[in-house]
C-alpha cells in the first residue's frame, strides 16, 4: 500500500510562486508514474502534470511554461514548482499514483 502526503500548498499573491511536494511511502516509488491533479471550487479535478517512472513529464495546458514537475526518486517525493501564478490557479491540489493512490490534498489560494 502506498501513501501520499502532501504539503506546500497556501496563500500567495497573482505572480508569485509557490513549491508543492508529496512524499510517497513504499519501496516502488521509482517505478511509478505520478501526477499532479487539482479541484477548483464547482469543477472537476484536472490534471495538472505527470511525470513518468523515466523521466517523461506531461502538462495540462493551463500550466504550460509556469509549472514544472519533477521527482526526487532517493527521497520517494514528486514536487510541483509553480510560478507566474494566477487567481484561477486557486484550487486543492492532489498528488496521485498510477496505481490509483490518492493523497488527502493541499490547498492553494490566489488572490488578485
Amino acid at each position: 500500500q502506498i501513501q501520499l502526503v502532501e504539503s506546500g500548498g497556501g496563500l500567495v499573491q497573482a505572480g508569485g510562486s509557490l513549491r508543492l511536494s508529496c512524499a510517497a511511502s513504499g519501496s516502488i516509488f521509482g517505478l511509478l508514474g505520478m501526477d499532479w491533479y487539482r479541484q477548483a471550487p464547482g469543477k472537476q479535478r484536472e490534471l495538472v502534470a505527470r511525470i513518468f517512472s523515466g523521466g517523461t513529464t506531461v502538462y495540462g495546458d493551463s500550466v504550460k511554461g509556469r509549472f514544472t514537475i519533477s521527482r526526487d526518486n532517493a527521497k520517494n517525493t514528486i514536487y510541483l514548482q509553480m510560478n507566474s501564478l494566477k487567481p484561477e490557479d486557486t484550487a486543492v491540489y492532489y498528488c496521485h499514483s498510477e496505481r490509483g493512490h490518492w493523497g488527502q490534498g493541499t490547498q492553494v489560494t490566489v488572490s488578485s
